[in-house]
C-alpha cells in the first residue's frame, strides 16, 4: 500500500494515535467499571517492567494499580503485582502489567485506566464477532484476527487502513484482518461505495477496490466508482449486475445487523480477538501485548 503523505499526517494529528470517529448511532450504556481494592502507594519494581524514566509520582501512581487490580486469569486469586513476583501460573500477567505502564506514562487518569483495563483484559469483554465469508487480509490460521467496521467515506476509516496493513506485514503470518461493511447514514456516498466494494469481493477483488475507495473517497460519485472498477479489472457488465443484487444487499445488511447487535456507535472499530481495540492505544503494542499473553498462556 503507497505512503499516503501530507493529507494523512493531517488526520493523524486531528484524531491522535487513532482516537476520533465517524459518529453513527450512540450506543446503550455500558456496565460501570468493576470496583477495586484501595490502592497501595508502594514504590514497586517489576520483573520485565522498566520504570526508571518514571517520575516518582508515577511510579507511585503505577505501584499502586498494579497492587490493587485482580490478575487476569480466573484461577489466580492475586493482584497483578503479586501475580508477578509470586510466579503465578497466569501469562496474562506481565501483559496487564505492560497494559498499565503505557497508561501511566502516557497520563491517563486512574479512572480511565482501569476501565481500558477491564475492557481489555475481563473474559467477559469478549465479543463472538464471526467472519462470516467477509473479506480478509492475512493467514486463514493466523493467532490473532482484527475485524474492522468501516465505512469508505469516514476520514478516520481512511487513516486507519495503512495502519492494519502495516501490522499484518510487522507480524507476518501470525495476523488477519477482517473487513465489516458499516456505511453510515451521514455519508452520502458510503452507501453506494460499500455496495462497490462488496461487488468487487464477489469477483475476488475486494482489495484492491478497498485501496481505490479509500484513496478517491473525496469523488465517490457513481461514475467514478464505475471508473475504479475498471481500473481495478473488474468484469464491468458482472458488476453493475451486482451492484444492486441480492448477494451485495444481503452482505451489507448482515454486517450492519452485526453492528447493531453490537452497539457500535461510529468508524472505525476495531476488535483484535474479540476485544474491543482501545482507540488511543497502538495496533502494533495491542497485537504484540495479544500475541505474547497467547505464547505464555498455561
Amino acid at each position: 500500500m503507497a505512503a499516503h503523505g501530507v493529507l494523512r499526517i493531517v488526520f493523524l494529528a486531528l484524531m491522535g494515535s487513532l482516537g476520533a470517529t465517524c459518529k453513527g448511532q450512540q450506543p446503550a450504556e455500558g456496565a460501570a467499571a468493576k470496583p477495586v481494592a484501595a490502592p497501595i502507594a508502594t514504590d514497586l519494581t517489576l520483573p520485565g517492567i522498566d520504570t526508571s524514566a518514571f517520575t516518582p509520582r508515577e511510579r507511585r501512581e503505577f505501584s499502586a494499580i498494579v497492587s490493587s487490580l485482580k490478575a487476569p486469569c480466573a484461577a489466580i486469586d492475586k493482584t497483578i503485582a503479586a501475580c508477578i513476583l509470586e510466579k503465578a501460573n497466569c501469562g496474562a500477567c506481565v501483559p496487564a502489567a505492560s497494559f498499565l505502564w503505557r497508561a501511566i506514562r502516557d497520563g491517563q487518569p486512574r479512572e480511565q485506566a482501569e476501565k481500558a483495563f477491564h475492557s481489555r483484559f475481563d473474559a467477559d469483554q469478549v465479543k463472538s464477532v464471526p467472519i462470516d465469508n467477509s473479506p480478509v487480509a492475512g493467514p486463514d490460521g493466523a493467532a490473532v484476527t482484527i475485524v474492522e467496521f468501516a465505512d469508505f467515506q469516514c476520514p478516520y476509516c481512511a487513516v486507519v487502513y495503512p495502519r492494519l496493513e502495516k501490522v499484518v506485514d510487522e507480524f507476518k503470518g501470525k495476523v488477519r484482518v477482517v473487513y465489516k461493511f458499516f456505511p453510515l447514514p451521514s455519508h452520502p456516498h458510503g452507501e453506494d461505495a460499500a455496495r462497490a466494494a462488496a461487488a468487487a469481493h464477489l469477483q475476488g477483488k475486494f482489495w484492491p477496490m478497498h485501496h481505490k475507495l479509500f484513496d478517491n473517497q473525496k469523488t465517490l460519485e457513481v461514475s467514478d466508482i464505475e471508473r475504479y472498477a475498471k481500473e481495478v479489472g473488474l468484469d464491468l457488465p458482472k458488476f453493475r449486475a451486482d451492484l444492486r443484487g441480492k448477494a451485495v444487499s444481503e452482505r451489507i445488511d448482515r454486517d450492519k445487523k452485526l453492528a447493531a447487535d453490537l452497539q457500535l456507535a461510529g468508524t472505525p472499530t476495531i476488535y483484535i480477538n474479540g476485544r474491543l481495540h482501545e482507540p488511543s492505544a497502538s495496533l502494533s503494542d495491542s497485537v504484540s501485548m495479544e500475541l505474547t499473553s497467547l505464547e505464555t498462556a498455561p
